[in-house]
């Protein structure tokens, strides 16, 4: 084990070397984009193409996609990015997967051009070669720490729900993400629209089925001044009610432990409830 971790930090460092040495096809990933969201993005297009795609911000990257129980969902969120963003990956894959849910809470922020230039073509931004570097080391994690089954996850996350709602002192927080919502986003967010109009209809040209959705946000939030005008523009765009999944939760459940993003638990509650509003679609 020890030769083999040895040789594997060694070649991992020729592969840096490498890249930086000869540039062009090796070029590392722009600094535009988080680790995480490269991850993301990899890992959704080494699988087979989903059935359901979620695209978002950070609010929806914490719906964990074991939290669904919808067979072939992959939840691409962008932590830190816009939900355009990953509409415009997705969008232009042919075929588009069958069902594209776009989060609309986060408009205000600028599209990734540098991402959406090196997902679109449906092409993975990682190195090939480092492709079966991976495989084995997830394999080897995989084998030293097994994974719980899904109905070992699914009693887990049923505990999870049936405890009584955290209590948070979030205050501190609530009051940096009033600052911050104390913008007027307007000229972004209607960019952001109008862009989102373009890519749902080169989606839906392919095939797919784009809605729209909102989180439920903190009632202190949902008053702030950015999020309103965000909201008030979004849905002038879209009026049609046929343009959006409607997720009915218990909002009394729900906890912002960050006063913006939902706590784990209350994640499950909305991902078990969005399943629902899922399945119903097949009857529409």
């Amino acid at each position: 084990m020890a030769r083999c971790g040895i040789a594997a930090a060694l070649l991992l460092l020729a592969c840096r070397l490498a890249a930086a040495w000869l540039g062009g096809g090796l070029e590392m990933p722009a600094t535009t984009t988080g680790d995480g969201s490269l991850y993301t993005l990899n890992r959704y297009f080494a699988g087979p193409r989903p059935d359901i795609v979620l695209v978002g911000s950070s609010l929806t990257f914490r719906l964990n996609e074991a939290y669904f129980a919808s067979p072939s969902l992959r939840n691409i969120a962008l932590a830190g990015g816009s939900p355009v963003t990953g509409l415009a990956i997705v969008a232009h894959q042919a075929p588009p997967p069958k069902i594209i849910l776009v989060e609309t809470n986060v408009l205000s922020r600028p599209v990734d051009e540098t991402v959406v230039e090196r997902y679109a073509t449906g092409a993975s931004a990682e190195p090939k070669f480092l492709r079966p570097i991976r495989a084995l080391v997830a394999a080897a994690e995989n084998f030293a720490h097994e994974p719980p089954s899904r109905d070992q996850l699914q009693a887990e996350l049923d505990r999870l729900v049936a405890e009584q709602p955290s209590s948070f002192d979030n205050n501190v927080y609530l009051a940096r993400v009033l600052r911050e919502q104390d913008e007027d986003p307007s000229a972004i967010v209607r960019a952001n629209v109008e862009r989102l109009k373009e890519l749902m209809a080169l989606a839906e040209q392919k095939g797919a089925r784009v809605l729209l959705f909102e989180l439920p946000e903190l009632p202190e939030v949902e008053r702030a001044r950015a999020v309103g005008i965000t909201r008030a523009i979004v849905h002038a765009a879209f009026p049609n009610d046929d343009r959006w999944i409607h997720v009915d939760v218990p909002r009394e459940q729900l906890r912002w432990a960050d006063a913006f993003h939902l706590d784990e638990r209350s994640a499950v509650i909305f991902a078990r409830a969005m399943d629902k509003s899922i399945a119903a679609l097949g009857a529409r």
